[in-house]
């Protein structure tokens, strides 16, 4: 018995994949939250908040009974973490800052199971509903269900996406849209022409490699439509922080209209 990825079974069919972030919410509810809302995955973001490994495990094991898939992006190249937190309860890493071939089969080494990679294996946790089985077909049937995520931020990565999609045990090459309009010198500037140019490259060079092309970063609706178009499936929907403000925002300008000069 294991648990599925949901996200993966969701990218074999051709459909998108989208994110509920966290970066403030601290809850075990955020998954069920993300799953009434329409979102297929969390993305819990160990790179840019001030969670640690624990609480992420709390997150991932809440989540792996709702069908939400629990992703967790580790700070750039930390196998360690990675790791720790795939025994923990995560069903997917991502690793920012991916600028070669080199780099990426270093990752996919440390998150799989040998002969394909070196993890280490422990006592059958969560994905594997806590039964014992042999170490062949646990491991086996953990790496089938394990997404690998590579980032692409930079010029650097984009000419090289090719062969970083092509490593073994990548499944999505995702781009970074803030870090790469930044590296390009159009910081914030995801209409603009480069931008765009770049993220065709990096998904006609992801799906040329058999994966799936994927983009952050990137939240208004009209480019997200372009981008869905160009054959985009897996995205980061959205942040805590933001669907947080939006709302009381809205709803502070309606009381806002009653307010009344004093006397």
């Amino acid at each position: 018995m294991i648990v599925e990825n949901a996200v993966l079974r969701r990218l074999r069919g051709g459909a998108i994949a989208a994110s509920f972030n966290v970066s403030r919410l601290r809850t075990v509810e955020v998954s069920q939250i993300a799953r009434a809302c329409g979102f297929h995955w969390l993305f819990i973001d160990l790179e840019h908040s001030t969670a640690d490994l624990d609480l992420a495990s709390q997150l991932c094991l809440a989540a792996l009974p709702t069908g939400v898939t629990p992703i967790v992006r580790v700070p750039e190249g930390d196998v360690n973490m990675a790791t720790r937190i795939l025994d923990g309860g995560a069903q997917g890493i991502i690793f920012p800052h991916v600028d070669s071939a080199a780099e990426a089969e270093r990752l996919v080494r440390a998150c799989r199971y040998p002969v394909r990679g070196t993890r280490s294996l422990t006592f059958p946790g969560a994905q594997l509903g806590y039964q014992a089985m042999k170490a062949g077909e646990a491991m086996k049937l953990l790496d089938g269900e394990t997404l690998i995520v590579a980032m692409v931020e930079t010029p650097e990565a984009v000419k090289n996406t090719r062969e970083i999609a092509a490593v073994e045990g990548i499944d999505v090459v995702m781009i970074g849209g803030q870090d790469l309009c930044s590296t390009m010198g159009i910081p914030g500037q995801t209409s603009h022409p480069m931008f765009v140019e770049a993220v065709g490259k990096v998904v006609d060079d992801t799906r040329a490699a058999g994966k799936w092309p994927g983009l952050g970063g990137v939240y208004d609706e009209s480019l997200l439509k372009t981008f869905i178009e160009r054959g985009v499936l897996f995205f980061l929907g959205g942040a805590d922080f933001a669907f947080l403000m939006a709302g009381a925002r809205a709803r502070g300008a309606f009381f806002k209209t009653f307010d009344k000069d004093p006397a």
